[in-house]
């Protein structure tokens, strides 16, 4: 349940939320590889640790280029002062510059309060789940499935909606959404 609040409090993930990413629908299909042929049953990430894997994990996170519609309509509801507005991204913290670099670039600041980054490398779903906690948030909007189930665990007070994607959309979920647009219209209509 939802607090009674005159401003939601809601965050957004970044790749695959608020920047649309072509190549998110790969992510459901190497999560299944890893649950039944590397036998990974506890939620975690891999971390990039040579020059040349962080030089291709940071490739891979450029295709993240287009901002997803729905974005108009959440600076809409900021400026309207309905929502308080977070971007919390995993993207570990070698990434830092090039996230700050499109901040700027695209006058984020000037929507959300504040955009956070894992610079202290944490997984990424404990560094959301804190991030939840210190914000107080009412809603985050996330696209990654096992880290929605497991925010959903932590949070059954606050609503975790899922940008889910055409490889996992059999999966039931009461707040599933199909583009940022379709959640970004349920938040007004609860604003």
């Amino acid at each position: 349940m939802l607090k009674s609040k005159l401003t939601l409090r809601v965050g957004f993930d970044l790749d695959g939320v608020i920047l649309y990413n072509p190549a998110r629908i790969a992510r459901p299909l190497i999560a299944q590889f890893k649950k039944i042929f590397l036998h990974k049953k506890k939620l975690g990430f891999y971390y990039p640790k040579s020059p040349f894997e962080k030089k291709l994990w940071s490739f891979f996170h450029r295709s993240s280029i287009f901002i997803a519609p729905g974005f108009s309509e959440i600076k809409k509801l900021t400026r309207q002062n309905k929502i308080k507005a977070y971007i919390i991204t995993a993207r570990f913290d070698f990434m830092k510059v090039d996230f700050q670099k499109w901040v700027k670039k695209n006058n984020i600041q000037q929507v959300f309060i504040n955009c956070f980054h894992n610079q202290d490398d944490e997984q990424p779903h404990l560094l959301k789940e804190k991030m939840i906690k210190k914000l107080d948030l009412d809603i985050y909007v996330e696209d990654n499935w096992d880290i929605v189930q497991y925010l959903n665990k932590k949070f059954p007070d606050k609503k975790i909606y899922w940008i889910y994607n055409i490889c996992d959309r059999a999966n039931n979920y009461p707040y599933k959404f199909p583009t940022l647009q379709k959640a970004v219209d349920q938040i007004k209509k609860i604003t």
